[in-house]
């Protein structure tokens, strides 16, 4: 009981910080890169990694450790180790509500972007800061979608840090848990 106890927790843990390492990079690197180009530019980079993110390993990382830490929850309930308890649960209910916001906010905001127009405007001319011209589709394309998505990614990386953090915590405590489960 004490092995698939400690599994479960360190693949939900793995399971977390991948999501939270990917949030945040989106967070402070990938989002503010992007934010730099020309409306097609981004709409266009976005489409695309829109579209390259749904795959298994990306499915895998990201749903896996929902039905993990439920498990985690009830065998940390019945089981060795229960002084994690609270921060399992605390990590399930980050976890959830990082998975919600992406389901709820960032998906929606993925598949509306996704039927914006690929060509619909000349290339703009522009400097480094950014294109001259701010008109047409896919300036509007943009404007609906960057500033709501980053705020909310920023959200989601916060919420799946702190699960991870939450977890790292758990699976510390599991390990230093005696054997009637306390620490």
């Amino acid at each position: 009981m004490r092995a698939l106890q400690t599994a479960t927790l360190l693949v939900a843990t793995l399971g977390a910080g991948l999501m939270a390492g990917l949030f945040t990079a989106f967070a402070y690197a990938v989002m503010p890169g992007l934010g730099r180009t020309a409306d097609r530019t981004f709409v266009q980079a976005m489409q695309n990694i829109n579209r390259a993110i749904v795959n298994g390993w990306f499915l895998l990382a990201f749903l896996l450790p929902v039905p993990l830490l439920v498990l985690a929850t009830v065998l940390a309930w019945n089981g060795h180790g229960r002084v994690a308890l609270p921060w399992i649960l605390a990590a399930l209910v980050l976890y959830l509500a990082g998975f919600l916001v992406t389901g709820g906010v960032n998906v929606p905001l993925n598949n509306a972007l996704d039927n914006a127009p690929a060509d619909g405007e000349p290339a703009a001319s522009g400097g480094p800061g950014g294109p001259a011209d701010r008109s047409g589709p896919l300036a509007a394309a943009r404007d609906g979608f960057e500033g709501r998505w980053v705020t909310w990614n920023l959200v989601r990386a916060l919420a799946h840090t702190a699960a991870f953090g939450a977890l790292a915590w758990a699976l510390f405590l599991h390990g230093t848990a005696g054997p009637g489960g306390a620490a």
